[in-house]
């Protein structure tokens, strides 16, 4: 195995558990809010799980890649030039993917849990539009619903009940912890995937390992 094959394969372990994880993850707000309310479509944590950035962006879209690179540990598909490109080319889809699944977990760590948002925690409010994604707002760079606990502090007073802190405070930091979870698999999945491109092209053009025949 040449050493285009030994990262093709190395690449597909570590594609696989980053898909993994970027389902995972995605599907901890859906679930906890699952087990809280009973119901999906109320009360969510946030909007930004119903984009699905860890079950699309880092989860299907890495599926193609991640059975190309794994193929090269059987040496099979990827043990020829063809072999290499179409890894290449796969991968092309994978840093897509992962490109999503970072800039919407960019935009939900900068928006807050909607808990934060003074118009209420409810899915009523979501807005789903390309446009409305791309919107970035220079005031929450700082990350101040998190830090602060600000936002916890500012609609406590909208609710009776006196363990809605709690659950707001858990929002809160299942909100923070998944979606920078999301970022960092992201991020790590268009390394991953770009590695694999450059990788992919040298297979292409230099060529790769074939099974020796016994004479």
């Amino acid at each position: 195995m040449t050493c285009c094959e030994g990262w093709t394969s190395c690449n597909g372990v570590c594609l696989l558990i980053l898909l993994i994880l970027g389902v995972a993850l995605n599907a901890v707000p859906l679930i906890f809010n699952l087990i809280e309310e009973d119901r999906f479509p109320q009360n969510p944590i946030s909007c930004f799980e119903w984009w699905f950035p860890g079950i699309i962006g880092a989860g299907f879209m890495v599926i193609p890649a991640t059975i190309m690179s794994l193929s090269a540990t059987k040496r099979a598909c990827c043990n020829n030039r063809v072999g290499m490109f179409l890894s290449s080319l796969f991968n092309v889809i994978t840093v897509l993917g992962a490109a999503y699944c970072i800039w919407v977990s960019f935009q939900a760590l900068l928006e807050g849990p909607l808990v934060c948002n003074s118009q209420g925690n409810s899915t009523a409010n979501c807005k789903f539009s390309f446009k409305n994604l791309s919107a970035v707002h220079q005031e929450s760079f700082d990350l101040q619903w998190y830090l602060n606990n600000s936002c916890i502090i500012e609609t406590l007073n909208g609710f009776n009940n006196p363990t809605s802190s709690d659950t707001m405070a858990q929002h809160t930091i299942i909100h923070f912890s998944v979606f920078l979870g999301l970022l960092v698999v992201g991020i790590l999945e268009v390394l991953f995937g770009l590695s694999q491109i450059i990788i992919g092209f040298l297979g292409c053009l230099c060529g790769v390992s074939k099974r020796s025949q016994i004479v």
